[in-house]
């Protein structure tokens, strides 16, 4: 089985896919395989290198985030560029890491994909687990966690899907309002109800 695991920003999927981790189950990173791709020596690096010349890598090989996101910030076609190549990479390398785990015996893999619907990438999971949170909590704890204005908090959030949103294309929903032990619960209620064991 392969569950998707997505939420919003400040939502608490994090630590969800902590606990998940913790009950044994192999985790595929969207966030970590999105860095791993534009590594040394991955093809990705070399063919933004090509499409954006020397100037985005670094004295050391690595690119260069701050001159990428400059080129890409208010140019949409510099910014399409970008994500041809990096969105097919990172699909690619997310896959092989999913088969991966399943050819070492797993049962489970879990897919944590911030921007799951965003990127529509559903039909890569069997169930879709969203980790959902007031937005009086997700406001206070996006300020709290990253020192952001409410102004800035906001922003933030409004440029993701709603949360109601992914809600309603969820198989199954933690509400993280509560204490994480509030959540574990919820976590552990539904893995037996989708007999998901790692």
């Amino acid at each position: 089985m392969i569950i998707g695991l997505t939420g919003s920003i400040a939502s608490g999927k994090s630590t969800v896919s902590k606990m998940l981790r913790e009950r044994g189950f192999p985790i595929v990173d969207a966030d970590l395989v999105a860095r791993f791709v534009v590594e040394p020596g991955q093809p990705a690096l070399e063919e933004i290198r090509q499409a954006f010349g020397d100037g985005v890598i670094l004295e050391d090989g690595t690119m260069d985030r701050a001159a990428v996101g400059e080129r890409i910030f208010n140019d949409p076609s510099e910014r399409k560029k970008l994500n041809d190549i990096v969105h097919p990479a990172i699909r690619q390398e997310m896959l092989r890491q999913r088969d991966r785990h399943f050819e070492n015996g797993a049962r489970t893999v879990v897919m944590d994909i911030p921007l799951l619907f965003e990127s529509r990438l559903q039909h890569y999971a069997d169930k879709i687990l969203v980790v959902s949170v007031s937005e009086e909590t997700q406001l206070k704890r996006l300020m709290e966690r990253d020192g952001f204005t409410e102004k800035d908090a906001r922003a933030r959030i409004s440029s993701q899907l709603p949360i109601s949103e992914k809600e309603r294309g969820a198989d199954a929903v933690i509400y993280n309002n509560g204490t994480i032990g509030e959540s574990e619960k919820q976590l552990e209620q539904i893995l037996d109800s989708w007999n998901a064991a790692p």
